[in-house]
């Protein structure tokens, strides 16, 4: 297969201009978007919706979140993703795996459907996770397009993927929020250096290779500015895979929390990595669980109750 988007393959990044589509369905009156969401999501390459999950959904979620970050038996120990100063636990994977109401939450109607419309195909979940970032000890995570990594060590061939976060408590602008830049969706950001074996082990906890030079970012910034999205709990940000984003630091008393769901085209499954070895284990990137998304309704909170 053909290499649009080669990265990590030469000793000095290049800018590519992106040769696929940021929305592939036209906006219709019955589109999950409305024609403003749309076309700013076209142009900013991610959207905010405020207030998508109801306060007992919330609870719901938060009441599952506390009780995984407990690392229950029935999580798999290498899913687990920790700090790299204080050993907090900072990430875990394949939780729609791990847990039935994340898995719930990943095909809801409301999301799902969203999906659907952005990239004009059937979706199935490449990645999921659990994060959290600890007030006081949450560490920052570096500017980055996660497109670069999900081609270059994954296999994805085209920008044909959305990440959604269900941001599970309240964002403020000073604890560490998710940061992007508007416009950036629209050029791909080679990276220098060759992948290490194995780089997913630190690169979940650190990221040194697949991250631009700062060259280029300041110049990204310059064009497109940064902005930080904030909101209560139950809002989604949701963001293309090529979204330059990255976040600071948290340094106060107000922990973050979010569930982390990436949605990819079925005609986008994934093929040999273009810049690695070996792809990296399934957890990390789906190819053995890419059962198509069937879209449930109704609240989240009848789920537990059910259960």
């Amino acid at each position: 297969m053909t290499d649009l988007y080669p990265s990590r393959v030469a000793d000095q990044p290049t800018w590519l201009e992106r040769k696929d589509p940021v929305i592939h369905s036209p906006w219709r009156y019955e589109s999950p978007l409305s024609q403003a969401q749309h076309e700013a999501f076209e142009r900013d390459g991610f959207l905010v919706l405020q207030n998508v999950f109801e306060t007992e959904e919330v609870a719901a979620l938060q009441a599952e979140m506390n009780r995984l970050r407990g690392l229950p038996d029935s999580i798999d120990p290498e899913t687990v993703i920790a700090e790299p100063s204080s050993g907090a636990v900072r990430s875990i994977f394949a939780i729609d795996r791990q847990s039935a109401l994340i898995g719930r939450l990943a095909a809801d109607e409301r999301l799902v459907s969203i999906a659907n419309h952005i990239l004009g195909d059937e979706v199935y979940l490449h990645q999921t996770r659990l994060n959290y970032k600890p007030g006081f000890d949450g560490k920052e995570f570096y500017w980055h397009s996660d497109f670069e990594t999900w081609h270059t060590e994954d296999g994805m061939p085209r920008m044909r993927a959305i990440s959604m976060s269900v941001q599970l408590v309240d964002n403020f602008e000073f604890n560490g929020p998710l940061m992007l830049m508007p416009g950036s969706h629209k050029t791909f950001v080679t990276c220098v250096g060759e992948t290490p074996d194995d780089h997913y082990k630190q690169s979940l906890r650190k990221q040194e290779y697949g991250v631009p030079d700062r060259d280029s970012l300041a110049k990204l910034a310059e064009q497109n500015g940064i902005v930080a999205p904030t909101g209560p709990a139950g809002s989604v940000v949701i963001f293309d895979c090529n979204t330059m984003h990255g976040s600071n630091g948290n340094i106060t008393p107000f922990p973050r929390a979010n569930a982390f769901m990436v949605y990819n085209a079925e005609a986008n499954r994934l093929v040999a990595p273009f810049g690695a070895e070996t792809p990296r284990p399934e957890f990390v990137g789906a190819r053995e669980h890419t059962q198509r998304l069937v879209p449930v309704s109704g609240s989240l909170a009848k789920q537990v109750r059910a259960a």
